[in-house]
């Protein structure tokens, strides 16, 4: 049994969270609103700030939106450095700036503390199902240190590299997720338009070279226009923002991504920021003058 921390309580983090108290772990944790009563109930232990958290824990974990939260839960007054310890570890199962991961690391690491980046895909699905894809940058020992709770959290788990890589490798992710729900939105409006029936298409392409887990889970939503989401537009938006960052940093044209990223800034501007990102297809309907279920 381990003493872990666990910040950041929403969609993704407290399915996590649960699935760590599956193992029988002995978490601390905090949010920035009230810790959900199902983790208290199942012997999740409530901390103040961040600081507690890393005074508590051997191990804290970190689950929030965006960069600028990171560093605010690590490097704030009562923020996890504040309350760390020499031969400690911090895991950001965030999606952030690859190049600001760097930092964070080597801020953490003159604490005499190791640091792991470790981005996840699969979406509230995964997190609910223990099944998703975690991808780790930092060094061998603490990957290995740290694997069996991320067993208990996902099913394909790769070590890439060194810090940053784990999150250069989940800005690599959303790109050919963002590309492919473009793709199978521009094929299924196309198909519609000319009169064939998508649902049809889409069962069809599903047999073939075409077929992909986007054609065969987004695709559906698309024809039976279910675009609650599982994973919000406007997240897809912050991660594609750091791709184009990260791309200009190192002099990398990425053309698709950035209109893919424009194709999510017309659902936006329609009200869709909170939209399922498979509603990309929304941006497409709307220049085609046709809707797929039409």
């Amino acid at each position: 049994m381990a003493n872990i921390g666990f910040i950041g309580l929403g969609i993704m983090g407290t399915p996590m969270a649960a699935n760590l108290l599956k193992g029988e772990h002995t978490l601390h944790v905090h949010t920035r609103s009230t810790v959900p009563a199902t983790l208290l109930e199942a012997g999740a232990r409530a901390c103040a700030s961040g600081a507690d958290v890393a005074r508590a824990a051997d191990i804290v974990i970190v689950m929030v939106p965006d960069t600028p939260h990171v560093e605010d839960v690590l490097f704030s007054a009562q923020g996890v450095a504040a309350g760390l310890t020499p031969g400690k570890t911090v895991v950001d199962m965030s999606s952030i700036s690859p190049v600001a991961t760097k930092d964070f690391a080597q801020r953490i690491n003159a604490l005499g503390c190791d640091y792991l980046d470790a981005p996840v895909s699969g979406g509230e699905v995964g997190a609910k199902a223990a099944s998703l894809t975690i991808m780790v940058g930092g060094p061998r020992a603490a990957f290995d240190r740290v694997n069996p709770l991320f067993q208990l959290m996902g099913k394909n788990i790769t070590l890439v590299g060194g810090n940053g890589d784990g999150q250069i490798t989940k800005v690599a992710n959303q790109i050919i997720v963002a590309l492919t729900i473009e793709a199978v939105g521009e094929a299924l409006v196309l198909a519609a338009k000319a009169g064939a029936d998508p649902g049809k298409v889409r069962q069809a392409l599903m047999g073939g070279f075409a077929n992909s887990r986007i054609l065969e889970v987004h695709g559906e939503r698309m024809v039976k226009r279910t675009f609650d989401p599982g994973f919000r537009i406007e997240l897809h938006q912050k991660d594609l923002n750091l791709a184009l960052t990260t791309a200009r940093q190192l002099g990398v044209s990425l053309p698709n991504t950035a209109t893919a990223q424009e194709l999510f800034n017309a659902c936006a501007a329609h009200g869709g920021a909170g939209w399922d990102h498979s509603a990309m297809v929304r941006a497409l309907e709307l220049m085609a003058n046709h809707e797929i279920a039409s």
